[in-house]
């Protein structure tokens, strides 16, 4: 993994970052700085309404933005994670409006693609994790290719995508609907 020396004051600066994910590079950030994520989504071309996927390498970090769930409701969330799959589970009061989008729920996902896990655990945080790409347009799979989408604008982590050609499995914690496959 590449040199993270500094990243959690860049982060919490407002900083954005491009690393790898399970299946693309990924844009991301703090995901209760305003400002950085208003500047990931300027730099995506993104909506705020669709609201965001933020991933974890460990449950503990995604807790403050999700309501109180029951041991047994945890335990089923562990039942795909760590691993490419996103749960929609109904946000907390306190989680930022911007991660929401107009749902009630958050897309949350503990990750077991070391990289991302391990830069999560370096950061001391939960990232906000969307593909790296302009809304719409085919996400990057390198460092190099982030370099010429996006330049200077954020800050690029080297590393490895991991094996899955397709996104996460996204599913609704409380329907159990599979929303994308």
């Amino acid at each position: 993994m590449a040199d993270t020396r500094g990243l959690r004051h860049y982060l919490r600066r407002g900083g954005v970052i491009a690393y790898p994910t399970e299946s693309c590079y990924g844009l991301g950030c703090e995901p209760r700085n305003y400002r950085a994520v208003q500047r990931l989504l300027a730099i995506k071309g993104r909506p705020e309404r669709k609201g965001l996927i933020v991933i974890a390498g460990r449950f503990t970090q995604l807790k403050p933005y999700l309501t109180p769930l029951q041991p047994e409701q945890i335990k089923e969330l562990h039942t795909k994670w760590p691993g490419p799959h996103t749960w929609l589970v109904p946000a907390s009061r306190n989680c930022p409006f911007w991660l929401t989008g107009r749902h009630p729920t958050l897309a949350v996902r503990v990750t077991a693609h070391r990289p991302a896990a391990q830069l999560c655990n370096d950061a001391g945080m939960a990232l906000v994790s969307t593909s790296a790409n302009r809304s719409g347009q085919r996400p990057a799979r390198t460092a190099r290719e982030c370099a010429a989408l996006f330049g200077n604008q954020v800050r690029i982590i080297s590393g490895r995508v991991g094996k899955r050609r397709r996104p996460s499995t996204i599913q609704d914690f409380v329907s159990g609907k599979i929303l994308r496959p």
